[in-house]
């Protein structure tokens, strides 16, 4: 995932090397390099008319943040490649000789030297001077390699998330550099560079320049060291091509593009046996939510849920759940994250402790003096699963973070959008997090539903319970269920315009929404449901009791007829489903009804 992007670097993209006995010149490419190469006797000639300079844009890229388990190790299986470790990494002092070690015990200062040496045939642009290759490498595989960077900390990879794993890269793109953003999600094939003798070249002509014109360099020390850091730490990817994904997940075509066949074999086929899928799933699910079946068609309807279109700032198609009634201070909301991480691609468990909500990083934001983006909780790509547990909250006092990390979450939920801090301004990011909230009672959060859960059974063990469940399920039938969590976000519901814009308008505006015709927005395209008839029942639904059916209750049943239709390989809406939708509902409203009478306050 691109986690941040360094202004565009420049490179020597032709260069001339000149033989210091012969004078025979020879011309080089830089594309694809990030250090020049010389034979013995060649030093690079900085004066040639030879020499082209051009620009190479530079990401900074993380591991995608959340990524399951199965989906790492799929990515894993389905590269049948071996390789050892690159010796660039360890050092590999069994490439010099006896001699040569002796010698360098005899000089610890040779090694200084020698760059020092190398390097007054110059840099630019990212190609360092030349010195033979071979000395290079031995001499930046020793001792003082790290010393030499002046690291007074461990340096910082800048994940989004704590805990995670796996190598940053710098990424060179020298194409449609354009086309990318930050958080997106990007598959790379190209070079490799992981030449460590970088760290100490950047390092000394830092230092050089800065002793010989102070205005030669212009980055600070901090910046230097984010921007160029130690090659085994963070290894540098010269792009060749890139794409961004529409997903992670390994089980299912890179692109899901119709007009490919391969792709619409594929999706007719797992179309085909949709249903027994969804049965499935909804079994499995119904477990797992000790036995609430209703619940189950809601966690089902938000797990497909997607933001398909943006009508000014408003987000279409986001369906944040608020599961009420989970057991407080209790690991039901864990062992729940854990089924979900089986099934989705990538998500991440928030615990909304006091403590967690005023000391954890929510907001990336913009660090001038390293010139780097420090990320943050909520730098997460699109499609990830965000289980919001707040079965966690004790009583105490927010603090001044604390209550910006909350805005912060309202506005992810409501806006599906991202404030970053850039000090002097925020700059707004949009996402597509799909957002599950579990509690006690109705949540402090905004949320789209809210489903109060009914347990139909108490296991003594919870976790032996949940292990259970995962072991009874066929990895094959696994496999299917992540397929079909994944491939329903990109199905196409087909559905005219006039409802996206009367809805639109809703969400500005209720009673105006209510005021033109609120019925007017169930307009349907196909012959399985007549706009005659939705208008009929909706109409009908307001004579017999005009208090049965709000602006937001409307909106909501739009929203789960969408999902529900969806969730059954239907693009358009059918009476079946409608008339599903509107009994789903009714037992949700009946059972929060029953909740609030039961606890003599509303939920």
């Amino acid at each position: 995932m691109i986690q941040d992007m360094f202004d565009p670097e420049f490179y020597m993209g032709v260069y001339e090397t000149v033989n210091r006995n012969t004078k025979a010149r020879v011309l080089h490419f830089g594309k694809y390099r990030d250090i020049a190469e010389c034979g013995p006797q060649q030093e690079v000639d900085l004066n040639s008319p030879r020499t082209t300079t051009l620009e190479r844009q530079n990401f900074y890229c993380v591991p995608v943040p959340g990524e399951s388990v199965w989906v790492k190790e799929a990515y894993i299986n389905a590269n049948q490649a071996r390789v050892s470790p690159s010796t660039s990494y360890t050092p590999s002092r069994h490439k010099r000789s006896y001699e040569d070690d002796e010698d360098m015990d005899l000089q610890p200062n040779k090694q200084k030297e020698q760059h020092a040496g190398a390097k007054q045939t110059g840099s630019v642009g990212g190609l360092q001077g030349c010195g033979e290759p071979k000395r290079l490498e031995t001499e930046a595989s020793t001792g003082p390699q790290l010393s030499s960077l002046n690291l007074s900390s461990p340096f910082d990879l800048n994940f989004p998330l704590p805990g995670e794993k796996g190598p940053a890269c710098l990424v060179k793109v020298y194409e449609d550099g354009d086309c990318f953003k930050v958080n997106d999600v990007l598959e790379l094939y190209g070079i490799l560079s992981v030449d460590p003798v970088l760290s100490i070249l950047n390092n000394d002509e830092r230092d050089a320049a800065s002793l010989l014109d102070p205005m030669e360099c212009t980055d600070t020390a901090e910046e230097q060291r984010v921007h160029s850091p130690p090659a085994s730490l963070v290894p540098r990817i010269h792009v060749v091509l890139a794409q961004k994904l529409q997903h992670i997940n390994p089980l299912l075509p890179a692109s899901l593009n119709k007009e490919e066949s391969k792709t619409c074999k594929f999706v007719s086929s797992f179309m085909s046996e949709l249903s027994p899928v969804r049965a499935e799933l909804l079994g499995f699910l119904t477990h797992a939510l000790l036995g609430d079946s209703l619940a189950a068609e809601y966690l089902i309807l938000h797990l497909i849920s997607t933001v398909y279109t943006r009508r000014d700032v408003l987000p279409l198609g986001k369906f944040t759940v608020n599961l009420s009634g989970c057991p407080r201070n209790s690991t039901f909301t864990e062992h729940l994250y854990r089924i979900i991480q089986h099934l989705v691609p990538a998500s991440f468990r928030l615990q909304m402790t006091i403590e967690n909500m005023n000391h954890l990083k929510f907001i990336p934001h913009k660090d001038y003096t390293a010139n780097r983006l420090v990320s943050g909780l909520l730098q997460l790509p699109s499609n990830t699963s965000l289980v919001i547990d707040e079965t966690l909250l004790e009583q105490g006092q927010l603090d001044t973070p604390g209550v910006h990390n909350v805005t912060a979450l309202s506005n992810l939920i409501t806006w599906q959008k991202v404030d970053y801090d850039f000090s002097y301004h925020q700059m707004e990011f949009p996402c597509n997090i799909n957002v599950l909230i579990t509690s006690e009672g109705r949540s402090l959060l905004p949320a789209d539903c809210q489903i109060h859960l009914q347990p139909q059974l108490i296991p003594p063990n919870m976790e032996e319970y949940m292990n259970s469940l995962l072991s009874a399920v066929l990895p094959s039938v696994l496999n299917k269920f992540r397929i079909y969590l994944t491939l329903l976000r990109f199905l196409d519901y087909s559905i005219s315009d006039e409802i996206t814009k009367i809805t639109s308008l809703y969400t500005l505006c209720p009673s105006t929404f209510i005021i033109i015709g609120l019925y007017s927005c169930l307009l349907i395209r196909g012959k399985s449901y007549k706009r005659k008839a939705v208008e009929d029942d909706f109409v009908e639904m307001r004579k017999n009791d005009p208090q049965s059916i709000t602006a937001d209750d409307l909106h909501q049943l739009l929203i789960v007829a969408r999902f529900l239709s969806l969730s059954a390989g239907q693009t358009t809406l059918s009476r079946e489903r409608w008339l599903r939708a509107k009994q789903l509902e009714s037992l949700r409203r009946t059972r929060l009804q029953q909740q609030k009478c039961v606890n003599g306050n509303e939920l």
